[in-house]
C-alpha cells in the first residue's frame, strides 16, 4: 500500500522542509520528498492513499536506544509477551523502533533477558526491536546506581562470548567501566563482532576515558547519572565527555535526571550529531493500572515525575520519560526542533549503524512519526505501514 502525505512540514535530520509532501512507496520506503508546489505536476500510482497533514510535523521516527519498559511491561520479565508488550506501547508514543536494555543482573537472568528480546523480534505489532542492549555487567561497584550489585562482574571474555552466543548476532551496545582491568581486551572483542561500548556506570579518571577512547569506546551511558564527577584537579567521566567532542553521550531529558541548563550546556560544547536522547524510561512508565514494579521493587511517581521506592521515598529508582515528551521538553527549553530531531532518531541510527532509518531521505525505510503543533502524536509509519492513525 502505498501514501502521499501532503501539507505537511517534514524534519528530514538534517533540513527542515516548510509546505512540502512526502510519498511513500508500497514497498515501504520514502518515494519523493516534494514542495506543495510540485504537487499539481506529480503523478502517483492508482490506489495511492492521500493523507492531508493540515501543516503537521513530519519526522522521521524516533528510535529509543535506552529502555527498560514501559506499559507495565519490562526487560525484567525475561518474557516475550512483555517484550512485544514494550513494542505495541511505544508506538502510542511515536517511537518506530527500540533496543530493549537488560538491567546488570545474574549471569542466568542476563541471559534469559536477551532470549527473551530474540525470541520476540520478527513478532512485533509496534515499535521494531532493533537489538539488545546490555547496561552491564562489566561495571564500577563504587557507581552501581539502580542495577543488581549481586550481578557487578570483573571482565570476563568468557562471560560476554555467552552473552554473544545467546544474543545470536542481536547484541547492539554494551555499557562498561573503562577503568576496570582487561577493558582494552574486551573493547577489541567487542569491535569484531559490532557491538558498540558506552561510558557508564564508571569512576573512571580523565586519563581512562581516554584510554577507553582509544580502543573504540566513544560513547557514552545517560551523561551526568552514576558517573565520575568533573572536579578541577580530575575532570573524570562527565569532564572527559564535555571535552572531547569526538566521544558521543546519552542524556535524559526529563528536567529531573539533568538539568535543563545543563542539557542546553552539553549542547553548546558537543556537536549536536554526536548527542542521543534516551529515556532510560521503567516498567512502570505509563502503566494505566496495577502495581508499579520497577526491577522487583515498589515504586511511586513523585512530584518532579521521576519513580522513586514507596518504601523509602528518597530512593530514586529512574525514569518515567517518553521520547514524545522528551522533544516537548528540548523545545520548552528553547531548543530546536531540528536539534530535537537529530538527538531522538538521526544520531542513534548514524552511531549504531542502522541503515537507512532516522532520516526522510528517499530510498530509506519509511519510519515516519507525525506531530500536530502541540506535539501530540497524529500518526506513526513504520516501514511504510501505518501503525496509529490519530488523524480519524
Amino acid at each position: 500500500m502505498s501514501f502521499v502525505l501532503t501539507n505537511g512540514t517534514v524534519y528530514t535530520g538534517y533540513a527542515k522542509l516548510d509546505s512540502c509532501g512526502v510519498y511513500i512507496e508500497d514497498d515501504g520506503t520514502i518515494g519523493d520528498i516534494f514542495n506543495m508546489k510540485r504537487y499539481n505536476q506529480k503523478t502517483f500510482p492508482k490506489g495511492t492513499i492521500e493523507m492531508d497533514l493540515q501543516g503537521s510535523y513530519v519526522l522521521p521516527g524516533f528510535i529509543e536506544s535506552h529502555i527498560h519498559g514501559i506499559g507495565g511491561f519490562g526487560t525484567e520479565d525475561n518474557s516475550v509477551e512483555s517484550i512485544l508488550g514494550m513494542s505495541k506501547r511505544l508506538a502510542d508514543f511515536g517511537v518506530s523502533r527500540f533496543m530493549p536494555t537488560i538491567y546488570t543482573n545474574t549471569e542466568e537472568n542476563m541471559i534469559a533477558g536477551i532470549k527473551a528480546i530474540v525470541e520476540a523480534m520478527g513478532q512485533e505489532e509496534g515499535a521494531i526491536i532493533q537489538g539488545v542492549n546490555l547496561e552491564g555487567p562489566f561495571i564500577s561497584p563504587k557507581r552501581i546506581g539502580a542495577q543488581n550489585p549481586e550481578g557487578v562482574r570483573e571482565v570476563d571474555l568468557d562471560l560476554f562470548h555467552r552473552f554473544l552466543e545467546a544474543g545470536q548476532g542481536h547484541i547492539i551496545c554494551m555499557t562498561v567501566a573503562p577503568e576496570l582491568k582487561h577493558m582494552r581486551t574486551l573493547a577489541l572483542e567487542a569491535r569484531k563482532h559490532n557491538v558498540t561500548l558506552l561510558a557508564g556506570h564508571t569512576d573512571a579518571t580523565y586519563e581512562n576515558i581516554i584510554e577507553g577512547m582509544q580502543c573504540g569506546i566513544l560513547h557514552s551511558t545517560h551523561f551526568f547519572n552514576a558517573m565520575s564527577r568533573l572536579h578541577h584537579r580530575n575532570p573524570g567521566t562527565v569532564g572527559a565527555i564535555m571535552i572531547q567532542t569526538n566521544m558521543c553521550a546519552e542524556i535524559i531529558c526529563d528536567g529531573v535526571h539533568v538539568h535543563p541548563e545543563l542539557v542546553k550546556l552539553l549542547l553548546r560544547e558537543k556537536p549536536i550529531d554526536n548527542i542521543v536522547m534516551v529515556t532510560d524510561a521503567l516498567k512502570p512508565t505509563k502503566q494505566r493500572c496495577g502495581c508499579l514494579l520497577a526491577n522487583g521493587v515498589p515504586a511511586v511517581l513523585n512530584e518532579e515525575g521521576a519513580f522513586v521506592s514507596k518504601e523509602d521515598p528518597d530512593l530514586f529508582l529512574g525514569s518515567a520519560l517518553t521520547m514524545i515528551q522528551g522533544v516537548r521538553n528540548l523545545k520548552k527549553w528553547d531548543i530546536s526542533l531540528s536539534d530535537a530531531v537529530q538527538m531522538s532518531a538521526t544520531n542513534a541510527a548514524r552511531i549504531y549503524g542502522i541503515n537507512k532509518v532516522g532520516s526522510i531521505i528517499p530510498e530509506y525505510q519509511a519510519d515516519l512519526t507525525i506531530l500536530d503543533e502541540n506535539f501530540q502524536l497524529k500518526a506513526l509509519f513504520i516501514n511504510g505501514k501505518l501503525v496509529r492513525d490519530r488523524f480519524v
